[in-house]
C-alpha cells in the first residue's frame, strides 16, 4: 500500500512572464497527467536538483548551508560527500 503524501502548503503565487508556447505546453500535459497545471510545475522544476553541476555550484557558494536548508537537499549533499 502506498500511502498519501501532503500537498505543499507552503504555495505562493508568483509574478512570471513565460511564452504563449510554454503556458500551451503545461496547459496541454496537465489535461494529460490530470494534474493541475501548478503541480506539473512544480514537479518539472523540481528535477532541476537532479542537475549534478547545479549542486556542486551550491556547495562551493558561501553560506551554502542556508541554501541547501531552503531546497532540502541535505541528504543529496552528503551522498556527495561519501560517494
Amino acid at each position: 500500500m502506498k500511502f498519501i503524501k501532503p500537498k505543499n502548503n507552503n504555495a505562493a503565487n508568483v509574478d512570471w512572464l513565460i511564452s504563449e508556447r510554454v503556458r500551451t505546453v503545461v496547459k496541454t500535459y496537465a489535461e494529460f497527467t490530470e494534474y493541475s497545471e501548478s503541480e506539473v510545475v512544480d514537479i518539472f522544476l523540481l528535477n532541476i536538483l537532479d542537475d549534478k553541476d547545479f549542486i556542486k555550484w551550491i556547495e562551493g557558494r558561501r553560506n551554502n548551508k542556508r541554501i541547501v536548508k531552503q531546497l532540502q537537499i541535505e541528504d543529496i549533499v552528503e551522498s556527495d560527500k561519501i560517494g
